[in-house]
C-alpha cells in the first residue's frame, strides 16, 4: 500500500520520474503545491553548506560551522554518549542553516592504512564503527534532521573509486564490511543512506538489488531512501529497479527522460517507479518545518568540540612520566602545526571552522614556563636547515620541547590514497636533529590515520590528536599540562611498518578489480591471530593513572567484573570485551571485539562493570546456508584494556547449530600464511572463479573506463590528454595541496561526465568522447557536436512542458 497515494495519483509520469534526480548540486526537485525540495549537505564532522557556486568537493566557500573532530578521532573516545551529543549539535546547526540532510557519518572499514579517506571513517573494526555511527545518527536525527550514513558498501580505496570492483567473499562482506552498517541502521534508524561508487562482485553498489533490497530493507528493516554518491549513478533505470531513490547531483532532463522511456517501453514497471517515489516522499514529507528558535550557541558547541578532542586524544608513550609537564619546567614549542594546525581532512568534508584555535596564541592561558617557539619546518616544503638550527637552539635552552608534527593536507585527501606511511621528510630530519640534544622530546601528532614511527625510540612522550577539529589546540594543552587525564584508545592497529600490512603491495588496486584476499583478517584480527608484533595494538592507550581488572563473573546476559583506579588521580578507562570462538569452528580470528564501555573513576575508587551480550556476540555467517548462526561450543570471553592485554577470561558454553558446514580453504588460509596466498587460494575463499583483468599496452576504452585509462588509449589524442592531466596532477601534489578537481577527474569514468554536468553533456555525447579517445577523433568529434545540438533541443523541449513543476 502506497503511503502517499493521494499525492502520487495526481503526479504525471514525467513528474514522478523527475523526483528521482536532484534539482541541482545539493537540492532535490520540488513539485509546486505538492512536494517540497530538501537540501543535502556534507557534514560528517561539521556542516559544509556553500554560500556561492556549489560543488561537491569543498572547493568553494561555505558557511561558518563548528568543526568537530573527524570520525577517525572520535572513534578513539569509544564514547557513544559523546558522539551522540555531537550529532545533536550537528543537527541543530543544520536546522539553523536550513539543511535537511547531513551526508554522514562515514563508516567504511579501514582495510588498509593508506586509504586517503581513512580520516572520515571510524575504525578497522565493524562493531566499534557501527556503535559510533549509530550514536551519531541518533544525535543528528533528534530534532528531525536526516542522517545519511555512507558509503554503502565495501568501499576501501580512493584510486579508481568510481570504477573499481571489490571482489570479496560473502562471509567477509557480511562479517566485516556490512556489520557496521547493520548496527548503525538498526540502532540509529537513519532516514537515508548513501550508496558507494564502486562495484561489489561485478555489480555497482547503487544498482545492487541484494545489497539495497534483500539486505538493507528486507533483513535490516531500513525505511529511508537511498541516494547515490555524487556522480555515482551508473544506470539510472537499473538503480531504481534495485532500490535506489535519488541520483545526485542533477541528471538534468536526460535522467527523467530515461525513466519515462523505460516505463513506456516496459523496461521499468510503473508500480516500481511509484514505490520508489512513495518511499522518498515518505521521508521528505516527514521533514519538520523549520522552527523559529534561538540561534546556534557557538560557545557551547566550541566547548563540546574541545571536550571531544580531549576525550579522543591518545597517550601512546610517557617515558619516565615526562607528562604532564610541570609548571616549573622550561618548555619550548616547535612545529608549524602549533601555529597553523592540521585539524581536519581535505575534500568534501572540509569545514569552514567557526572558531579555529592555535597553540601559540593559547600558551599564555596555561601554567607553562615557555622558553620560546620555533617553526622547525613548513608544511609542503623541503627541509629548511635554518629552521632546524633554530629549533635545536631552543631545545638546548629547554628542559622539554613539545613538537607539533604530523601529516599535512597533501598526504590525506578524498580522491587519492597515500603512497607511504611516513611523516614528511622535513619533520623526520627535525626530529633526528632534536634527538642529538639532551632535552626530553614530546611529540603531539596530527594525522587522520596510521603513520610509521622509526623516531619513537628517540622521544619521551607521544600524544596522538588525530584530526581534532577547531578546538584541538586547547585540548592538547589541557592534556599536556595535566588538567585533563587522557583516556583515548586507538581504534586501529599500528603495524611496525607498512611491510607488515597484508597485501600492502597490491593496495590500492590499480586495475578494475580490488581483491579482498585477506578475508575477515583485517587489522587486529590478523595481527593478533598470527601473533605478529605491532607498534601499538588495537584498543591501546595510556593514562596518567593505572587500572586493575579483577573478579570476572558470568551473568545470564553478559559478564560482570571489578575495575579499580589504583593511581593517584581521577581517570577514565575504556574496558573492552573480546570473544574467542570454539576451536572446532571454521577459520576465525582469535579475538573479535564484542563489547566496550567508558568508565570514570576517582583515585583508589572501584566499581562493578557490566558488559552485556547482544545479537552480535557469538554469531558467524554461514555461507552455505546463507544465514547468521551461533555454533555450538565453548567460547572464551576476554576482558582488558586493549586487544593485547586481556587479564581476565572465562569460558561460556553456547548451544546453537550442532555442526557447522566448513568451507574447504587452502592450506595457506588454514595456516594464515597471507603472504603466500595465490589467486587459486583466493578462489577457495571466494567459492567461485575470480575475474581477472588482462592488461595490455593498448586497449579499447569504454564508458566505464576512467580518464586515467587514457594512458592505454589506442588514439594518440587520448594519450596526450592523459599526459597533460597526469602532469597537472603531479604539479599540484608538489605544491603540497591536493587539487580536488583534478583528483576527481583523474578517477572519473566517461559515463560520469554526463552525470555531473546537470544534463549539459548527454550519455550519447559521453559515448562519442570514448570514440575520440579510441582514435576516431574526426568521426567522434562530428558526432559529439551533432549530439550536443540534439541534447540541447531535447532539453529545451522537455523544459517547455515543465511549468507545472516550478
Amino acid at each position: 500500500m502506497l503511503k502517499n497515494y493521494n499525492i502520487l495519483r495526481n503526479l504525471s509520469l514525467k513528474e514522478k520520474a523527475t523526483l528521482l534526480s536532484g534539482k541541482n548540486t545539493w537540492e532535490t526537485q520540488e513539485i509546486k503545491d505538492s512536494v517540497p525540495s530538501i537540501f543535502l549537505s556534507d557534514g560528517p564532522h561539521g556542516l559544509r553548506k556553500q554560500v556561492g557556486a556549489s560543488d561537491h568537493l569543498g572547493l568553494n566557500a561555505s558557511q561558518p560551522a563548528t568543526c568537530f573532530p573527524t570520525a577517525a578521532t572520535l572513534a578513539n573516545s569509544w564514547d557513544e554518549h559523546l558522539v551522540e551529543e555531537i550529532g545533536q549539535a550537528l543537527g541543530k546547526e543544520a536546522e539553523d542553516l536550513d539543511v535537511q540532510v547531513i551526508l554522514g557519518p562515514g563508516l567504511n572499514i579501514k582495510r588498509n592504512p593508506k586509504c586517503g579517506r581513512n580520516f572520515e571513517y571510524y575504525s578497522e573494526d565493524p562493531y566499534l564503527s557501527g556503535k559510533m555511527a549509530g550514536a551519531s545518527i541518533r544525535g543528528i536525527q533528534a530534532n528531525g534532521t536526516i542522517a545519511c550514513p555512507k558509503h554503502f558498501a565495501v568501499n576501501s580505496q580512493e584510486y579508481r573509486r568510481m570504477a573499481s570492483d571489490s571482489i570479496v567473499d560473502e562471509r567477509t562482506m557480511r562479517e566485516i564490511y556490512l556489520t557496521g552498517f547493520e548496527i548503525a541502521i538498526k540502532e540509529g534508524q537513519p532516514r537515508a543512506i548513501m550508496s558507494a561508487y564502486n562495484k561489489i562482485n561485478g555489480i555497482y553498489a547503487n544498482e545492487h538489488p541484494k545489497l539495497l533490497q534483500e539486505i538493507l530493507v528486507d533483513e535490516w528493516g531500513f525505511e529511508g531512501f537511498v541516494v547515490s554518491d555524487w556522480g555515482g549513478d551508473n544506470n539510472h533505470v537499473e538503480a531504481i529497479k534495485a532500490g535506489s531513490h535519488l541520483a545526485m547531483p542533477s541528471l538534468g532532463a536526460e535522467g527523467a527522460r530515461e525513466v519515462v522511456k523505460a516505463v513506456q517501453e516496459g523496461n521499468l514497471s510503473e508500480e516500481t517507479l511509484n514505490q520508489r517515489v512513495d518511499e522518498i516522499l515518505t521521508v521528505i514529507l516527514d521533514v519538520p518545518v523549520k522552527k523559529e528558535e534561538s540561534p546556534t550557541d557557538w560557545k557551547k558547541h566550541h566547548q563540546l568540540a574541545k571536550e571531544a578532542a580531549m576525550k579522543s586524544a591518545v597517550l601512546l608513550k610517557n617515558e619516565a612520566a615526562v607528562l604532564p609537564i610541570q609548571s616549573t619546567q622550561k618548555v619550548g614549542f616547535i612545529g608549524e602545526f602549533a601555529e597553523r594546525p592540521r585539524y581536519q581532512g581535505a575534500g568534501s568534508s572540509m569545514v569552514n571552522a567557526h572558531q579555529l584555535e592555535n597553540v601559540v596564541d593559547l600558551l599564555a592561558d596555561y601554567p607553562l614556563n615557555v622558553s620560546g617557539f620555533e617553526l622547525g619546518y613548513r608544511r609542503g616544503a623541503n627541509t629548511d636547515d635554518n629552521l632546524i638550527k633554530k629549533a635545536v637552539e631552543l631545545a638546548n635552552k629547554s628542559e622539554v620541547v613539545v613538537v607539533y608534527a604530523g601529516l599535512d593536507e597533501s598526504y590525506e585527501s578524498e580522491g587519492m590514497d597515500r603512497t607511504h606511511l611516513s611523516l614528511p621528510q622535513s619533520q623526520l630530519e627535525l626530529l633526528e636533529a632534536l634527538a642529538t640534544t639532551e632535552t626530553k622530546i614530546v611529540v603531539v601528532l596530527s594525522a587522520g590515520s596510521v603513520v610509521e614511527m622509526p623516531w619513537l625510540k628517540n622521544i619521551s612522550g607521544l600524544i596522538h590528536l588525530y584530526l581534532s577539529g577547531e578546538a584541538g589546540a586547547s585540548a592538547s594543552l589541557e592534556v599536556l599540562t595535566g588538567r585533563y587525564n587522557p583516556s583515548g584508545k586507538l581504534s586501529e592497529t599500528y603495524p611496525l611498518s607498512y611491510q607488515e600490512v597484508p597485501f600492502g603491495e597490491e593496495y590500492p588496486a590499480m586495475g578494475p578489480y580490488a581483491y579482498y584476499k585477506e578475508g575477515p583478517f583485517v587489522g587486529y584480527r590478523y595481527y593478533n591471530t598470527k601473533k605478529n608484533e605491532v607498534l601499538f595494538p588495537f584498543g591501546y592507550g595510556l593514562s596518567y593513572t593505572d587500572f586493575k581488572y579483577s573478579q570476572l563473573h558470568l551473568m545470564d546476559d553478559g559478564i560482570c567484573f571489578t575495575l579499580t583506579n589504583t593511581g593517584h588521580v581521577a581517570g577514565e578507562e575504556i574496558v573492552q570485551m573480546y570473544v574467542t570462538a570454539p576451536k572446532e569452528t571454521n577459520l576465525r580470528p582469535v579475538h573479535e571485539l564484542k563489547g566496550f564501555k567508558k568508565v570514570s573513576l576517582q583515585a583508589q575508587e572501584s566499581c562493578n562493570v557490566f558488559l552485556p551480550f547482544d545479537d552480535y556476540t557469538f554469531r558467524t555467517y554461514n555461507v552455505k546456508e546463507k544465514e547468521w548462526q551461533v555454533n555450538t561450543g565453548l567460547y572464551i570471553i576476554n576482558v582488558g584494556g586493549h586487544s593485547r592485554e586481556l587479564p581476565l577470561s572465562l569460558e561460556v558454553f553456547k548451544e546453537g547449530v550442532a555442526k557447522e558446514v566448513h568451507v574447504l580453504l587452502s592450506e595457506n588460509y588454514q595456516t594464515l600464511s597471507l603472504n603466500q596466498i595465490t589467486m587459486k587460494d583466493f578462489e577457495t575463499l571466494y567459492q567461485e572463479p575470480v575475474p581477472v583483468f588482462q592488461e595490455h599496452k593498448r586497449q579499447l576504452l569504454h564508458e566505464n573506463s576512467t580518464l586515467s585509462d587514457l594512458q592505454y588509449a589506442p588514439g594518440f589524442l587520448g594519450r596526450q590528454v592523459y599526459r597533460v592531466l597526469h602532469r597537472l596532477l603531479k604539479r599540484s601534489q608538489r605544491k603540497g595541496t591536493p587539487n580536488l578537481n583534478l583528483l576527481f577527474i583523474y578517477n572519473m569514468p566517461f559515463r560520469a561526465i554526463g552525470k555531473m554536468t546537470n544534463g549539459l553533456i548527454s550519455s550519447e555525447m559521453s559515448h562519442e568522447l570514448v570514440r575520440m579517445g579510441n582514435g576516431h577523433v574526426i568521426k567522434g568529434g562530428i558526432r559529439f557536436i551533432q549530439q550536443f545540438f540534439v541534447n540541447k533541443k531535447e532539453n529545451k523541449r522537455w523544459r517547455s512542458k515543465e511549468e507545472v513543476m516550478k
